[in-house]
């Protein structure tokens, strides 16, 4: 397969009622080698997947590592899209949010290990010391409640919080109505807010 291009900085393409069906379609001929339907299928999509990765990563040179490192895992594995499952749009935007929030991840575990290597070197006062153990706990009980929530409720929670998505946005992007989205995204609070044991959580 020839180099994906580069994702444009604000394309704007229009979508028909029918381009949930043309994506499918596209999609389908790319899993059977097809790489003009996954050229047109990359054009109709690319903004909106870069447009998640830059909310998640708020870094366009990461987000276009990340898109680019998305529609090359959407090449490799588009047989395994199904349409039964959800939309081709929202099936490219899952794996853009997944690979988004694995390097926001990753950047966190990096900074963090810089951050001890300081503190062993460094006369840090003990405060300080005592402050950063206890960030590092709430961040672990934090992932710790969301990887106890549902698929289906995660990953609207981290639409709306991660990639700060409103319900609206994340119910187009999920494929859902958007009272379906805002029941997963209070459902998941709520867990969330009983597995960390705090007060009421506002979903606004």
């Amino acid at each position: 397969m020839s180099h994906l291009r580069p994702v444009p900085d604000d394309p704007s393409p229009e979508e028909g009622g029918s381009l949930p069906a043309r994506l499918a379609e596209l999609l389908k001929r790319a899993a059977r080698g097809d790489e003009k339907a996954f050229a047109e299928w990359y054009d109709a999509t690319a903004a909106r997947a870069f447009g998640l990765a830059v909310r998640v990563l708020r870094d366009r040179a990461q987000a276009e590592e990340v898109t680019q490192e998305s529609y090359l895992d959407c090449w490799r594995h588009a047989a395994r899209f199904d349409p039964a499952k959800g939309s081709a749009m929202s099936w490219l935007l899952t794996i853009v949010h997944r690979k988004a929030v694995d390097r926001v991840r990753a950047s966190e575990a990096s900074f963090r290990r810089d951050a001890a290597y300081g503190l062993r070197d460094a006369g840090v006062a003990h405060d300080e010391t005592a402050e950063s153990a206890t960030a590092s706990i709430e961040a672990h009980r934090v992932r710790a409640a969301l990887a106890d929530l549902t698929r289906k409720q995660r990953e609207a929670v981290e639409l709306a919080f991660l990639g700060g998505y409103t319900h609206t946005e994340v119910a187009t992007m999920l494929d859902l109505p958007v009272g379906t989205a805002k029941t997963r995204i209070r459902d998941g609070l709520i867990r969330l807010r009983d597995a960390l044991g705090v007060g009421e959580v506002g979903t606004a």
